[in-house]
């Protein structure tokens, strides 16, 4: 589980297709701290940590084929900067919204206005997640906890400020990314449980 607040941002420094798509991520986080095995959301993707190494630190995970059907992942390349949080630990503050890390799908940036300091962000989503988006519920994009804004169908609306845009990848986001989208865990089993309503 995550919370959404991402505390480091990586950098992409290989990638190999072994089957399964092999990552290597240079980070500042203390490598000494992570166990083989662990997660680690990358760009708001829960993948586990097969390799450590240090000076300087960084880990490798591997993707599958259906997480990279699920997500941006087949568009990564040597030299990009991903979004990271670790775990979340017993006693921890949940300062975003419980994130499992299991993307939903895609969303395409639209449009980015700036409006004051903070710019404003429009993102269509995935027919069938759209119905899960609620004004002013949470979704997670690219491992980032988000509210939202406004709904107009498959069009959603978020605002981020310039602190967010400083310590996470939002500030180097621009209209036509494709970003990772987790609905809100709550809205899911609601929807499911008014199935059998």
């Amino acid at each position: 589980m995550f919370t959404g607040i991402v505390t480091d941002m990586g950098k992409i420094q290989e990638l190999r297709q072994m089957g399964d798509l092999w990552v290597k991520i240079a980070t500042s986080y203390d490598v000494a701290g992570i166990d083989i095995g662990a997660s680690i959301a990358c760009d708001g993707v829960c993948l586990t940590v097969v390799e450590l190494g240090a000076d300087p630190g960084w880990f490798s995970v591997q993707a599958s084929a259906e997480t990279l059907s699920k997500s941006n992942l087949d568009q990564w390349t040597e030299g990009r900067i991903v979004n990271l949080e670790r775990a979340l630990k017993v006693g921890d503050e949940i300062g975003g919204h419980i994130v499992s890390g299991h993307v939903d799908g895609v969303a395409t940036l639209t449009d980015m206005v700036d409006e004051g300091d903070s710019t404003r962000l429009t993102f269509e989503a995935p027919g069938e997640l759209a119905r899960f988006i609620a004004p002013k519920g949470s979704v997670a994009l690219n491992g980032t906890s988000l509210t939202v804004n406004e709904v107009d169908g498959a069009t959603f609306g978020i605002n981020i400020i310039p602190h967010t845009k400083e310590v996470t990848t939002w500030g180097q986001a621009k209209v036509g990314d494709r970003i990772n989208l987790e609905i809100d865990t709550l809205a899911r089993y609601v929807a499911r449980l008014a199935e059998y309503g």
